[in-house]
């Protein structure tokens, strides 16, 4: 029977964490092995913190890593080189994002969004720009969320 620990980590640098050695430890499994896969498995996300899953097999003493798509969010600011966002979105501004970099972006999370259609899955990324406190090709992401929707 396997057992499951999620965890959400920065890209190339997975640290132990209580839950892991708790579940990795008494597996019998090396805790740097595990580590180290991880690691090469989300290299290519250095920077953005991307979920994992730590399929374990106790009774095998094996394991398995599923590596998810990072959040929204973390590949929006990632793209633009931000840390953070600003604590007021519609009230302060934290960068400026291009309908190319949005159309980028929602091709790579296609998958884990909901919407079938390219054209939804740009106005779900719009969104989550509109939440982070960002303009859209220099407009107020509202305001441009409305004319892509009448276009």
């Amino acid at each position: 029977m396997e057992e499951k620990i999620n965890l959400l980590v920065e890209g190339g640098k997975a640290t132990v964490t209580p839950a892991m050695a708790q579940s990795l430890g008494p597996a019998g499994l090396n805790i740097q092995e595990v580590l180290n896969e991880i690691n090469e498995k989300t290299k290519q996300f250095q920077g953005i913190k991307v979920p994992v899953d730590i399929l374990v097999d106790k009774s095998k003493k094996t394991f398995k890593i599923k590596v998810g798509i990072p959040p929204t969010s973390e590949l929006i600011k990632k793209e633009l080189g931000l840390e953070k966002c600003v604590a007021n979105p519609g009230k302060e501004v934290s960068g400026n994002i291009t309908f190319d970099q949005i159309k980028k972006i929602a091709e790579m999370v296609k998958d884990k969004l909901l919407s079938k259609s390219e054209n939804a899955r740009i106005k779900e990324v719009a969104s989550t720009c509109m939440a982070m406190g960002l303009t859209i090709d220099g407009k107020p992401a509202k305001e441009w969320i409305k004319s892509f929707n009448s276009s």
